[in-house]
């Protein structure tokens, strides 16, 4: 095929002329209207540079300001000037593909990272966020393997490993799952609770089967008889509605610990707060929203 004879540049070059013209429809473009008649966006508008004479870098870093401002279509806008003007077409596609998503726009964000794994195949960032869209388009076994390319390109990331980890909850394969979680912590001891503030490199921590995935954290965390996490976990798991223990009466492993005062006591508390009918609380894991795609 022609293709594989072209240089980086050229398909870069290439990549950025298919780009399609930002289209919303009326009601992305009546959402715009009201955000822009308020103060936040009164201050902010006289700032922004010129997309036909500014430079490329100062176009995507008012493209980050109006990400932060909570302003994404202005941003997609403004990455989109920053790579007419030749701005990095890679960095600038990853940051254009998050935007999408937070738009919920999971189609086009697939296409732009997509784009990214085919120009650069050992992007690991770009691998990980085309595998979390994916997961987050309802994908779990493809998100798998573009995970699995995100974190053999990059062993270090505790995000690539929680994310793989995530994606085997999805189909059912705890031993693989634990396997990534292990890894994660391991690298980062903070990263199934830590919120991320923004960025490029997509964090999905949320899973459709939520109370399962906290009883496996718990599970992980009794190995290493870490017994204040694994009774953080376990409560995780209560709250979301899970019978845990029933759970733990069933697991060879936990179920020793039916025994501790301490588990009893959350146990106790746990179905009293079931009992009264009250819901499941929301997830804490990552980002409160399960239906958010984090950063």
């Amino acid at each position: 095929m022609r293709l594989r004879t072209l240089t980086l540049p050229a398909l870069l070059v290439a990549a950025t002329a298919t780009l399609p013209a930002q289209q919303l429809s009326p009601v992305a473009d009546a959402h715009r209207a009201a955000i822009h008649s308020g103060t936040d966006w009164e201050t902010i508008a006289p700032h922004l540079p010129d997309p036909h004479t500014a430079t490329p870098k100062d176009l995507e870093q008012a493209a980050d300001v109006l990400m932060a401002r909570r302003f994404p279509e202005d941003a997609l806008d403004y990455y989109l000037y920053a790579q007419q003007r030749g701005g990095d077409q890679l960095r600038l596609m990853k940051k254009e593909g998050v935007v999408h998503l937070e738009l919920r726009q999971g189609s086009q964000a697939r296409t732009l990272f997509a784009r990214c794994v085919q120009l650069s195949k050992r992007d690991a960032e770009a691998w990980n966020n085309l595998a979390a869209t994916d997961y987050s388009m309802g994908d779990p076994r493809a998100a798998i393997g573009e995970y699995k390319r995100a974190v053999k390109l990059n062993r270090q990331s505790a995000v690539y490993h929680a994310n793989l980890g995530m994606a085997y909850v999805e189909i059912k394969d705890m031993e693989s799952a634990r396997k990534e979680f292990t890894a994660a912590v391991k690298l980062d001891p903070q990263i199934m609770t830590r919120r991320e503030n923004g960025g490029m490199t997509l964090r999905i921590l949320q899973s459709q089967d939520y109370a399962m995935l906290c009883f496996e954290m718990a599970r992980m965390y009794a190995r290493q008889n870490d017994v204040a996490n694994m009774k953080l976990w376990l409560q995780k798991a209560s709250d979301r509605g899970m019978n845990v223990r029933e759970a733990m009466g069933n697991d060879t492993l936990l179920n020793a610990w039916l025994k501790n005062p301490d588990i009893k006591a959350m146990l106790a508390n746990g179905e009293s707060f079931h009992k009264k009918n009250v819901g499941p609380v929301a997830p804490s894991l990552g980002m409160a929203d399960p239906a958010a795609v984090p950063n």
